[in-house]
């Protein structure tokens, strides 16, 4: 996902969608703990789809307060 397609999205889909990557964050580590993770590269793409939701946020709360 692009900060673009992020950036059209509501603060509530946001935060939405920050709960499901972080559940997954959690699955991930925990397959990997376990040695069943087989895609290494997700854990990567999900913790970066994850800073990107929180700098839109934080993008759009700074603009609020203005």
């Amino acid at each position: 996902m692009t900060a673009q397609e992020l950036k059209a999205k509501t603060p509530e889909q946001l935060r939405e969608q920050l709960v499901a990557l972080k559940k997954e964050a959690f699955n991930l580590r925990f397959q990997q703990a376990t040695g069943q993770l087989e895609n290494t590269a997700r854990m990567r793409t999900v913790r970066r789809d994850v800073a990107r939701i929180m700098t839109v946020l934080n993008q759009q709360a700074a603009q609020a307060a203005n």
